[in-house]
């Protein structure tokens, strides 16, 4: 008998009421619909055992092979669907970590009469495996969202969110009364936001976890995001950052005193551009001393302050006592507000290196950002030494991208050259699915020379500094993403996400 095979294929469960789907799991029989058409889905190893159960049942569907993995993944799908309460074999010790979603799967399954409290055992081994299996895809956060009948997990991972698993409503609340236990937070408390932190050691590793927890409708929501340590910050290289920016910045980064911002929304990786710069500075003949909300990267060389507004340690109160710390180089997380940008500019003007991150959509933004803060125009153009605006990219994944057709309206409207070959995202097992995998970062520098000056002294807005700093050779975030879709290392769907239109 030959059945048509289908190799590494991310298929969607049919579920039949009428099939009974626990008796054909059992007998690695799985239904799915290929084009529109219901159809009976097997693998090799348990051909005979499948083909049996189905001669049992009265159905002419047709039957396809499938490779092990694909058949795991769809098999995982439909334990998802079927919440069974069995409790089968708990043999594994609640210190143990599940390493698959599938085993997790099967064990929320078979334990749920034994989830009782957030300090039972089965508890702390889904929850310690939900952190094991989210550092093992690489995932910068976890949300545990509440819905009307079920709760979700989801993971953000290259800056997207993918669905992990579904959870029982009554185990989504004994997951989150476990979060706020190891975090400190109160499991009676329910009506009000919370925040914690808490670190965990999972398999030998110890990792700073930021939790937060909001109430919403249908009871509460966690969103979890997992803090790197000291030796896990990068180079400005290794981000990404081409060889003209990283050496320019480099030359700004030399200066004793002045400004420097990085800028960009939120999730564009500001922070994590700031600690490479100062680590890239950073040596034992300096004091650096940085005021942020929160300390996402805990780092050995520098004095770190935690901003805690309940005490009354803003931004601005940290800066201030800074200042009285004999510093060299000074890191403000964020500059929010006129009196955080007035103390930050003047600490630049008297002998500091600071740096910053400000909330702009481009580099040349930053101008009248900070004039709409009631910066004076000469504070600005005395201190500021340049500014980065950045933003995160998704890359293609190599193994499964495909080339792509774009519409010659899309090409013009972005002045992409025809005769070139563009690429767009798929799908396989080594991008989970998803099409890309890792992220680039790319930037557009900005330096305040004296054309600049001269410029912001003629009152011009950043708009006309913007078009003649183009003119002049800066290289824009809009060229960046444009050089990378011509050299087929991102799709014409994510330049646009990340504002290849913008110009």
């Amino acid at each position: 008998m030959h059945f048509p095979r289908l190799q590494d294929v991310n298929l969607e469960p049919l579920w039949e009421e009428e099939i009974n789907h626990k008796l054909a799991i059992k007998h690695a029989l799985l239904f799915a619909e290929i084009n529109g058409i219901s159809t009976a889905i097997v693998t090799e190893e348990t051909l005979s055992d499948a083909l049996n159960y189905f001669s049992k049942l009265s159905l002419a569907y047709p039957i396809n092979l499938v490779d092990a993995e694909s058949f795991e993944r769809l098999k995982n799908k439909f334990l998802e669907i079927q919440t069974g309460s069995d409790f089968e074999d708990m043999a594994t010790a609640s210190d143990e970590l599940i390493e698959v979603e599938s085993d997790l799967l099967e064990f929320i399954r078979n334990s749920q009469d034994l989830l009782s409290s957030e300090d039972s055992a089965p508890i702390i081994k889904l929850v310690n495996s939900l952190f094991f299996q989210a550092l093992q895809k690489g995932a910068s956060d976890i949300h545990i969202e509440s819905a009307e009948r079920k709760g979700e997990v989801r993971l953000r991972m290259d800056g997207a969110l993918k669905k992990h698993l579904d959870l029982d409503k009554s185990i989504t609340a004994l997951v989150i009364n476990r979060i706020k236990v190891i975090s400190n937070l109160d499991i009676s408390e329910k009506r009000v936001p919370q925040d914690g932190r808490t670190q965990l050691i999972i398999s030998g590793k110890s990792i700073d976890v930021r939790v937060s927890i909001l109430p919403t409708y249908h009871g509460e929501r966690v969103v979890m995001r997992i803090l790197s340590q000291s030796e896990h910050i990068p180079t400005l290289e290794s981000l990404g950052f081409t060889i003209d920016i990283t050496s320019e910045l480099y030359k700004l980064l030399n200066h004793a005193h002045g400004m420097i911002l990085v800028t960009g929304p939120t999730g564009s990786g500001k922070s994590t551009t700031l600690h490479a710069c100062m680590q890239h500075i950073s040596t034992p003949d300096k004091n650096i001393i940085t005021v942020e909300d929160p300390v996402e990267y805990n780092a050995d060389n520098i004095s770190q302050i935690q901003v805690n507004t309940k005490v009354g340690l803003t931004f601005a109160a940290g800066l201030r006592s800074i200042l009285r710390q004999d510093p060299d180089i000074i890191m403000v997380g964020e500059i929010r507000d006129s009196e955080t940008a007035d103390i930050a500019l003047r600490s630049a003007l008297t002998g500091h290196l600071l740096l910053s991150t400000l909330h702009t959509n481009d580099a040349t933004s930053s101008l009248s950002r900070l004039m709409d803060m009631g910066i004076e125009n000469f504070l600005i153009s005395s201190t500021l030494l340049g500014v980065l605006a950045q933003r995160l990219t998704r890359k293609l994944c190599v193994h499964c991208k495909a080339e792509t057709d774009l519409s010659s309206v899309a090409m013009e409207e972005i002045s992409l050259p025809v005769d070139k070959v563009y690429f767009k995202a798929v799908g396989c097992k080594e991008c989970d699915f998803t099409g890309y995998k890792g992220r680039q970062a790319i930037g557009e520098l900005f330096v305040i020379n004296d054309k600049v000056k001269e410029m912001m002294k003629d009152g011009f807005n950043d708009h006309q500094v913007r078009e003649a700093m183009k003119q002049h050779g800066m290289t824009t975030i809009a060229d960046k993403l444009r050089a990378m879709l011509i050299a087929g290392s991102t799709s014409y769907e994510e330049a646009v996400r990340v504002g290849i239109m913008d110009g």
